[in-house]
């Protein structure tokens, strides 16, 4: 498929002829509901099937599927769906292991078309299925190829390491609210609350009245019974005073203490359970990318472990794109007019695409504009020279990164300077 829009929308026309059977399915989470087309739009079936999400519902489906191919004496089929969440993936993979094309509506789409057919706002889930069919008939899709096992295997830990940061920087949160109501003064000590001495200090001291008839050295005590090997020195013991002394001018609340304390408790414990599964889901990561393909081309631009899974996560191999503009229409930097006349619109990112891929590629570039002489050359060049505001910059450096990776991993070549100047001038 060719990466220009017009040839690309053109191409996906011209796949539904006559001789193919269209078929649009709204997806639920328990029963999903099919209409049939030709590649007119006329609905070839009276009544809308309404079949389980389950083998033997889609059982049902592909027999439904054979007896209007020899009804109408039509040798092709394509079946369209939503991309609604990931209750389309079982059905999707079901059909195209029983050889059957699926490709992808954009709910979007459907909802702004919905009304073509009947000029209503009415909305079902016959009438969406027969809106989908209409536009799968109209090239409004995108084939659905499900991901090598490598790179499936990669999204899932990836997508996995995400939540665990969430939840990490939720509960980071929840312990920083916890210090704001019972003690305050912490933070002038610790600036950052979650070093191995500070976690020490909450589990054995957690409130200021723990610390309050306390020494120098019961502080440090305290310290080697939570597992510090070196509690005191220089940098101990200044911790130690300091603590101490905030601790007896405290203004931090004193109501239901006991029950604070259990609270605390209780966060340090997921603080810690979850800390240990984000260390697990990083190894897990780092052992399975040096399997993936193009991962160690991609890395030699310069960008680390972490930024490399997660393009290839949510981007998929790179190496199977023709472009890399379709890295950017995947991940929704593809650039939107609204022009009308004599009135010309701001141009914007259309955004319809992976949110966390464009993050990642966002986090690429001011990665590589910190640490590649290269690219802090461009975006100089871009705001000093061209008179670019340094976000307009960084998203072009954006466009400039997706079309080198995808070059990369399409030739299997290594980042190089030389070559990718002399291009870019």
């Amino acid at each position: 498929m060719k990466h220009n829009v017009t040839v690309a929308l053109n191409q996906r026309v011209d796949r539904v002829t006559e001789r193919t059977l269209v078929i649009g399915v709204d997806i639920a989470k328990e029963r999903h509901v099919a209409q049939a087309a030709n590649f007119r739009g006329r609905i070839l079936n009276r009544y809308p099937i309404r079949f389980n999400n389950s083998e033997e519902g889609f059982q049902q489906l592909l027999c439904f599927i054979h007896k209007l191919q020899k009804q109408f004496g039509m040798n092709d089929v394509i079946v369209g769906m939503e991309s609604t969440g990931h209750y389309f993936f079982n059905l999707a993979n079901w059909l195209v292991n029983s050889k059957t094309q699926v490709v992808l509506v954009n709910p979007a789409t459907t909802k702004r078309n919905k009304e073509n057919r009947d000029n209503t706002p009415s909305k079902s889930d016959p009438k969406d299925a027969a809106v989908i069919a209409d536009m799968v008939g109209r090239g409004y899709y995108i084939s659905y190829e499900p991901r090598g096992q490598l790179f499936q295997r990669l999204n899932v830990l990836v997508r996995a390491r995400d939540r665990i940061d969430r939840d990490l920087t939720r509960i980071k949160n929840r312990i920083h609210g916890w210090l704001d109501k019972y003690f305050p003064e912490y933070i002038s000590v610790f600036k950052n609350p979650f070093t191995t001495r500070s976690i020490a200090t909450l589990n054995q001291f957690p409130t200021p009245e723990d610390l309050n008839e306390l020494s120098l050295n019961d502080v440090l005590d305290g310290w080697t019974k939570q597992g510090m090997q070196r509690p005191g020195g220089s940098k101990g013991m200044a911790k130690a005073f300091g603590i101490l002394k905030v601790a007896r001018h405290s203004i931090g609340s004193t109501m239901a203490l006991e029950e604070a304390k259990w609270e605390l408790e209780q966060l340090l414990k997921d603080y810690d359970r979850v800390q240990e599964a984000h260390k697990e889901a990083e190894d897990k990561i780092r052992s399975l990318l040096p399997e993936v393909p193009t991962a160690s081309l991609l890395q030699t631009i310069g960008l680390t472990p972490n930024l490399c899974s997660s393009i290839l996560a949510f981007g998929g191999d790179l190496s199977q794109l023709d472009h890399g503009n379709q890295l950017l229409r995947m991940a929704g930097l593809n650039l939107a007019e609204r022009s009308s006349g004599k009135y010309k619109g701001k141009i914007k990112l259309s955004k319809r695409g992976s949110s966390k891929l464009r993050k990642q590629l966002f986090l690429a570039v001011l990665h590589l504009v910190k640490n590649n002489p290269t690219f802090r050359e461009w975006h100089q060049f871009n705001v000093q020279t061209k008179g670019m505001k340094k976000m307009q910059s960084i998203m072009k450096l954006m466009g400039k990164l997706t079309r080198i990776l995808v070059a990369m991993a399409r030739k299997k070549e290594i980042f190089q300077v030389k070559v990718v100047a002399h291009q870019a001038a």
